[in-house]
């Protein structure tokens, strides 16, 4: 009779999530095209990371959608970059979930008027479409359905809209991890893979700069008299891609040169500028040591380097912390039929900060698309609802977990 009892609430409580999954679905699938306009809407609008105005632009539209379901949306003003959004219900108290996405993209002004958002069979492109437009088109309709399904689990969360992702969140960096510093979950949106996979690791990346003092001369009259930056640069360069080390994560590509001023002078300056990736905190020490190192030796007597930079976002290392997590957005894809698979990447992401602290994150919470940073750039249309649909169920799920 016991296991009776047993298997009947067992029952009832399955019985209960299809409902509300269906309930979900069927609101996702009657605003479809509603949310499409909506990720129109956003392409249109040139977003570079530089284009102050457009970003502003696109937070005032999200401000007034979040202020219609009665959240509080405080805006954290900047002077260089876009405006910050930090938002969350009027009745949250004390919210344990972080989710994090970003309104800039790579694109620079006046992309949009040369190839806007157009639909190609199941597929949308344009400028930023899936990095990460339709990102906050699922946010907003993941609550907006939560609400209309009568699910609380949004006054659990508090949502950091930034504006200088894409060039290493200087001004908004701190604001992630201060607000963070009292979560339980971070969720990430940036777009999933494109054969659906979540995001759980991620290299910390740093730009770095080398800078040569040469002495210049004519290098047919008197040649000896110069001492060629470009010569020395190219000794270091040499040095620097020896310390790649793919079999343990590291990666050091020097990506940009420039040096001289013509063909037939001795090079009195040159400059590298050099990409670092990093797959443990615990490297970056020592991959900072030796570069140091090889920009202090001397190959040309007369030239003088200079380092500068900074590693711009730790490594998102994948722990226990995020394994739990994991695993809760494994059984809500279970509960609406989504097989969830993840992975590591080289990119970086605001999820380096939240993941430094220790804070259960994962990443590629987004729809799915492909070729990001690219003309060809796409969202998969399909995924806007079903990541939106598994946004919702996730946000659920967690605002128990406390």
């Amino acid at each position: 009779m016991y296991i009776r009892k047993v298997c009947s609430k067992v029952e009832i409580i399955r019985a209960r999530k299809k409902k509300v999954v269906r309930a979900l679905k069927d609101l996702l699938d009657a605003k479809r095209r509603e949310m499409l306009q909506l990720v129109e809407q956003l392409v249109n609008i040139d977003s570079g990371s530089y284009t102050k105005q457009g970003i502003d632009k696109i937070g005032t539209i999200l401000k007034t959608k979040f202020e219609s379901l009665d959240f509080i949306v405080n805006i954290v003003e900047q002077k260089n970059y876009g405006n910050q959004l930090v938002i969350q219900h009027r009745d949250a108290l004390q919210p344990h979930i972080l989710v994090v996405a970003h309104m800039d993209t790579v694109f620079p002004e006046g992309t949009v008027q040369k190839r806007p958002f157009k639909v190609v069979g199941n597929r949308a492109y344009g400028p930023g479409v899936a990095d990460m437009k339709a990102s906050l088109v699922e946010l907003f309709y993941a609550i907006l359905c939560m609400k209309q399904a009568g699910k609380t689990g949004y006054k659990h969360i508090q949502i950091i809209l930034n504006s200088d992702e894409e060039i290493g969140s200087p001004s908004s960096a701190s604001l992630i991890s201060e607000n963070a510093a009292n979560k339980k979950f971070a969720l990430i949106l940036e777009p999933a893979r494109s054969d659906g996979s979540l995001v759980t690791a991620r290299r910390g990346c740093g730009q770095f700069k080398v800078d040569i003092v040469g002495v210049s001369a004519h290098s047919g009259i008197e040649p000896e008299k110069g001492r060629s930056a470009i010569e020395e640069l190219a000794h270091k360069i040499i040095a620097l891609h020896r310390l790649n080390d793919l079999k343990h994560g590291i990666s050091v590509n020097v990506g940009m040169i420039e040096g001289g001023t013509a063909v037939n002078t001795i090079a009195s300056h040159a400059a590298a500028f050099v990409d670092v990736r990093i797959s443990e905190k615990k490297q970056e020490v020592m991959i900072l040591n030796q570069m140091k190192k090889i920009c202090a030796q001397t190959y040309i007597a007369g030239t003088k380097t200079t380092l500068s930079g900074r590693m711009d976002r730790p490594p998102m290392e994948k722990n226990e912390q995020t394994t739990i997590l994991l695993e809760a957005i494994h059984q809500a894809g279970k509960e609406i039929g989504i097989n969830i698979t993840d992975t590591a990447t080289g990119g970086g992401s605001d999820a380096s900060f939240t993941s430094e602290l220790g804070i259960a994150t994962v990443d590629g919470l987004g729809p799915i698309g492909g070729n990001a940073h690219s003309e060809d750039e796409y969202l998969e249309i399909p995924s806007l609802t079903e990541r939106t649909l598994l946004l919702a169920t996730v946000l659920q799920k967690l605002s128990t977990m406390n």
